[in-house]
């Protein structure tokens, strides 16, 4: 699982990660982007749309023969719901006697709304392509949520934060790879 703030580069580094273990990518986006074409965000049918996929999809791949999955969330630190959610999707592949890890990818301000107007992530990510509205949720978020951990997991075997401020995608999935001793075994395809 890759986490961290937004415009961090969890997609970005998700995409590297996967072309270097084929595992398939999934990343937050898919479902958001799919509900917010028929209701607004953080509305109640946008916010049981977006975890019943999420739900449904991560319990689908616990229990397929893919050998794993790389997952991105943007986790708020400070509410303890974020944390049952992830513990919840978590035991469906522990449960099942998988792995689960987590990067924490952490940058500064100033390269994330950099970062937050980049090509890529406008292509895969339609509702940010308005840069003004983009930039003041990021802002806003910022200010509302601890969107990073602090180092409040830097002691679990199972944790790895990472500051990507100056790090390219391949060096900062290189580097999560390394950690957590991932296979290499070149690209994999992804779904549309």
């Amino acid at each position: 699982m890759l986490v961290g703030p937004p415009a961090v580069g969890k997609m970005t580094v998700g995409h590297a990660l996967a072309a270097r273990t084929g595992l398939r990518l999934f990343h937050n986006h898919h479902t958001i982007d799919l509900v917010l074409r028929f209701f607004p965000f953080g509305t109640p049918p946008f916010q049981r749309l977006v975890r019943e996929f999420r739900r449904r999809i991560l319990e689908e791949v616990a229990a397929s023969d893919l050998p794993g999955l790389i997952f991105t969330y943007v986790w708020a630190f400070d509410d303890p719901r974020e944390d049952a959610a992830v513990e919840v999707w978590s035991a469906m592949f522990r449960a099942r006697g998988g792995r689960v890890v987590f990067a924490e990818l952490e940058a500064t301000q100033e390269e994330r709304l950099r970062r937050n107007e980049t090509e890529f992530r406008l292509a895969e990510k339609p509702f940010k392509r308005d840069l003004a509205a983009s930039r003041a949720t990021l802002l806003a978020n910022d200010a509302q949520y601890q969107l990073n951990s602090g180092g409040r997991f830097d002691h679990r075997p199972d944790w790895f934060r990472l500051e990507t401020t100056h790090l390219l995608p391949a060096e900062a999935a290189e580097r999560i790879a390394a950690h957590f001793a991932l296979p290499s075994v070149g690209a994999a395809p992804q779904a549309d």
